[in-house]
């Protein structure tokens, strides 16, 4: 092989990396402007640090809070995560620890409150005991993923029962459909390893969703791209899945009697979509997530880094949606969103490293303008 030959090859495989790289910045939104859009009063509330999910109670009095200080367990010096329960009627008040006895194997990650017409409530936890969200494996004796559930009984929580299963690959997020049964989200279908860097920087559709029917776990909905947050339509007829490094949600229509799930619809959202939250009277998603997902990766490693956050709420038709921007952070108040959930008169935002939450309050009114 002559010297021009292999100086052309190694020219074009340049190009070709050079090529892939700038695709991949753009497709990630790395040149996107964030503005900062903060409708009504936003403030942050500190004191929730990693609040990677919430969710608003029905009667829309306070907020259940997953939290876990990523950084510290990034560090080596991890600390017990907690449910913290938040009242948004009296927003003076702190959040209260839920959990105040959990030990350092309690990493909370996706969150699920399930409210029976008997009026019995069970919160359902991902939980992360052994394999830390974004750390290293901690050698725990015991599985590295669990799902949890609790009793909410007087306001506090009564742990019931640890489901693990070789299905809980990399578990997300979690949704209810009754005190004993829901679905998860695998954001991956790789253990950690290369192949899991692989899966991740190709986009590999290797994610999945799986069914607890309540005796056992069997995966439902499989060729999913970095499955996220997951939620169900007000009457239980649709499913909705975030596939963040493909900017969209996924609609399946769901068997109530079965739980088998049947692809709908795509919805292109326009940026790295996080967890879903429903509006329980509209039925309008709401989704909270990362502008630039190569910023967030080096937020996660750098905290001087901040990351564009956004929240948007999608209106959903028949045959036909509309996506409306509802906030947007240049990083400064709130870095690496990953939920906004509704309650009357405003909305919370959540993170998955900041030290803090962010509550907007705002007048009686929702934008009206589509996001560009």
């Amino acid at each position: 092989m002559g010297m021009r030959t292999l100086l052309r090859g190694f020219l074009f495989l340049a190009l070709l990396l050079g090529g892939y790289g700038l695709y991949l910045a753009w497709d990630a939104g790395e040149f996107r402007q964030a503005l900062n859009v903060h409708p009504g009063h936003c403030r942050q509330v500190p004191g929730l640090p990693g609040s990677e999910d919430i969710t608003v109670h029905p009667s829309g009095e306070f907020a259940f809070v997953s939290s876990d200080d990523r950084r510290k367990v990034m560090a080596g010096n991890p600390m017990p995560g907690a449910i913290f329960r938040y009242e948004l009627s009296t927003a003076s008040t702190e959040p209260a620890n839920l959990t105040p006895n959990a030990g350092s194997d309690f990493r909370p990650h996706g969150i699920a409150l399930h409210v029976g017409d008997d009026g019995r409530e069970t919160l359902f936890v991902v939980n992360h005991p052994g394999a830390p969200l974004f750390a290293d494996s901690t050698g725990h004796d015991g599985p590295e993923h669990t799902i949890e559930i609790f009793d909410v009984i007087d306001g506090g929580l009564s742990h019931r029962r640890t489901l693990s299963d070789a299905w809980l690959i990399s578990p997300n997020d979690v949704i209810a459909i009754d005190h004993e049964r829901f679905y998860f989200t695998n954001d991956h279908g790789s253990p950690p390893g290369f192949r899991r860097t692989l899966e991740g920087y190709l986009r590999l559709p290797w994610s999945n969703v799986v069914y607890f029917d309540g005796d056992g776990f069997r995966v439902v909905a499989d060729g999913l791209t970095y499955a996220n947050g997951i939620n169900l339509s007000p009457d239980g007829r649709h499913l909705y899945v975030a596939e963040v490094t493909r900017h969209r949600v996924r609609e399946y229509r769901r068997d109530p009697v079965t739980g088998d799930l049947e692809e709908t619809r795509r919805l292109d959202i326009g940026f790295g979509v996080d967890n879903i939250e429903v509006d329980p009277v509209s039925g309008d998603l709401w989704i909270g997530g990362h502008v630039k997902l190569l910023t967030f990766v080096r937020h996660m490693n750098n905290p001087a880094v901040p990351a564009p956050s956004q929240v948007v709420r999608v209106e959903l038709e028949a045959n036909d949606y509309r996506v409306f921007t509802e906030f947007m952070d240049d990083g400064k108040l709130i870095s690496g969103a990953s939920v906004g959930a509704p309650y009357p008169g405003g909305f919370l935002v959540g993170s998955v490293f900041d030290p803090h939450m962010v509550d907007c309050r705002r007048p009686d009114t929702i934008s009206t303008d589509p996001a560009q």
